[in-house]
């Protein structure tokens, strides 16, 4: 079997990265070799994805052919990184220019670390986020010394099918995970409780979460579109001594604006101590 990709950890994120690529021919199904832990996870893994896609679990013995493909995608949880051990073969040689590619979604875990984990290989870190599963992702990009213009090039093909793309310092990564990768769990509950408050106000659940959702996904698009300040756009709402007014001095009060701007320091805090956490 010819493999063009290995993907090490075959969950959402990996398949939402690698179906548009499928799906635009950048790569043939056949030559796709998907890693998963466990035996009985092959068959969710292979969900939505062309037969012709290879999965194995990782006691497979055919597993080790993941690393002659030219392309790799690290996609286990972090703490898992430990579990992966690059064969000796896999090292660069005198006929091999170049290192082939390794690029890693894994929260938190440095360059330092993957290049430590993985010497036969170019690393890449990569910073996706989940709304990257219908295609209006935010990616961000660290890149190491030694990679090349071109390998650059097939690394921003792999993520421009489903995500905007931000080329930052390695330092940067953190914080922009805090905001965009752990940004959706947040919004996800900002957007649970204003439906709830609506239950308890009186409309029924069904109609709650669809207002809910349509709230959300309109104020985004006129933040976007119109190019509005946040704060310009709190203003346009809040009319003197009205029930939105009234609502954010509550909000104020409880401390939301306070609790969100924390939990993005410290989910960037979390991510900077990953790479220690997996290392010990």
């Amino acid at each position: 079997m010819e493999i063009s990709i290995g993907i090490i950890g075959l969950g959402s994120m990996a398949k939402a990265i690698i179906s548009p690529l499928l799906k635009r021919g950048e790569y043939h199904p056949q030559h796709v070799l998907g890693i998963v832990g466990r035996s009985s996870s092959i068959s969710s893994a292979l969900n939505d994805l062309p037969k012709e896609v290879k999965v194995v679990s990782s006691e497979d013995s055919f597993s080790r052919e993941v690393w002659k493909a030219p392309l790799k995608i690290l996609a286990v949880k972090p703490q898992q990184l430990n579990q992966i051990k690059e064969p000796v073969s896999s090292f660069q040689s005198n006929d091999q220019p170049l290192k082939p590619l390794l690029i890693s979604v894994l929260a938190g875990i440095t360059l330092k670390s993957l290049n430590k984990a993985f010497p036969g290989h170019t690393c890449v870190r990569a910073v996706p986020n989940t709304p990257s599963l219908v295609g209006q992702g935010l990616t961000g990009l660290a890149w190491p010394d030694d990679i090349t213009i071109d390998q650059k090039e097939v690394v921003r093909k792999i993520f421009e099918p489903i995500s905007e793309i931000y080329e930052l310092e390695e330092q940067k990564l953190d914080s922009f995970l805090a905001l965009t990768s752990s940004g959706p769990a947040y919004i996800a509950l900002v957007v649970e409780a204003m439906a709830d408050g609506a239950v308890a106000a009186g409309l029924p659940r069904y109609l709650s979460n669809q207002l809910a959702h349509k709230t959300l996904s309109g104020t985004a698009s006129l933040l976007r579109e119109k190019k509005i300040h946040p704060a310009q756009l709190k203003d346009m709402v809040a009319s003197p001594a009205g029930t939105t007014i009234s609502a954010l001095r509550h909000l104020e009060l409880a401390g939301l604006r306070s609790a969100l701007i924390e939990a993005v320091v410290l989910a960037a805090q979390k991510s900077r101590l990953l790479s220690e956490e997996v290392s010990t």
